[in-house]
């Protein structure tokens, strides 16, 4: 029987269990799918330490991963078996080995993209695409601020706001991470364990401010952000790896004329038409080399509290996988 990572309760990393379970035929409309890859996210983490409270338990985490159709039901016209396909969903189910999912929700893979690749990239790389062309599209002569800018979102956004055009300000939190952010694509580079980044910010822009901020930090980062943004500048939070931010009064925003977005890249992905576009888009930048997946930590599938325990410490610069 098939491998798959449970979780009952939530809690720590030690929550995740791996167990044998069934998986059936499938259904009008689903794909049954051998999995080779599955990407680790912080949402993942959210979820099992119970500040998302999004999974029914006893359930299956994993909001992605890659592998092959195996067997599909009734009415399916959009993949074959043996196609090399990828998926995110909000439905959950993808740490593991096998699995029953909507054929509607996969992606096929080009022969140009690899699994490992595919499954360190493609919601990471889809989030980066939303948020560069659709929450906020950059443009030449922007100045965008980029948190966590080594880490696997924010690598990916460094390097295609640089290759746009814009002046890229990146935060990192150690020297190793530092190169890694000025290697991709970031013009100023801050460390933010030893520097105030809304004093550099400032000092890097001549007190204008930047136009966007993507912060995926959340409460330790988000007023700081706030007050680095310019006028008619966009706050975008997209994550909350340090706490959910705080209310805040919107008269805060009068100041500047300053936005502020929290998106969910489902939502784009939820009309057919514009996710084609975007997985293309995704797919046309991978193969040109305008963002790369850097580093790709890859774990064993019961190392998962590991791989886990390894993003909350803050110990991997990239994407982690689990192989399957």
């Amino acid at each position: 029987m098939p491998r798959a990572i449970v979780m009952r309760i939530p809690g720590g990393p030690e929550v995740l269990k791996v167990e044998e379970v069934s998986v059936g035929e499938p259904g009008a409309g689903q794909a049954r799918l051998r999995q080779t890859g599955v990407g680790v996210n912080f949402h993942d983490i959210y979820v099992r330490s119970g500040l998302y409270k999004t999974l029914p338990l006893p359930g299956i985490p994993g909001l992605e991963a890659v592998g092959v159709v195996e067997a599909v039901g009734p009415g399916v016209t959009q993949v074959n078996p043996g196609d090399r396909v990828g998926y995110i969903t909000r439905g959950y189910g993808g740490y593991a080995a096998a699995r029953l999912i909507d054929a509607d929700v996969l992606i096929k893979l080009p022969a140009a993209i690899d699994d490992r690749t595919a499954a360190a990239t493609l919601l990471r790389g889809l989030t980066a695409q939303m948020l560069v062309h659709h929450v906020h599209r950059v443009a030449p002569g922007m100045t965008v601020l980029v948190h966590a800018a080594a880490g696997g979102v924010g690598r990916l956004l460094a390097q295609w706001a640089h290759h746009l055009g814009a002046t890229v300000i990146g935060t990192a939190g150690s020297e190793d991470k530092v190169r890694i952010a000025r290697d991709s694509g970031c013009d100023h580079v801050i460390q933010y364990r030893s520097e105030n980044f809304v004093e550099r910010v400032h000092a890097i822009t001549g007190g204008r401010g930047v136009d966007v901020a993507y912060d995926a930090v959340g409460k330790d980062t988000f007023m700081g952000s706030m007050t680095c943004l310019a006028r008619l500048g966009h706050m975008v939070n997209y994550g909350q790896a340090s706490g959910p931010v705080e209310p805040i009064e919107l008269s805060l925003l009068f100041q500047k004329s300053n936005s502020v977005t929290r998106p969910a890249v489902f939502h784009y992905l939820e009309d057919r038409p514009r996710r084609d576009q975007m997985t293309a888009s995704l797919f046309d930048a991978l193969t040109r080399g305008i963002i790369t997946p850097g580093t790709i930590h890859e774990y064993r599938f019961e190392e998962v509290g590991q791989a886990q325990q390894d993003m909350e410490d803050r110990n991997t610069a990239g994407a982690v996988i689990l192989t399957v």
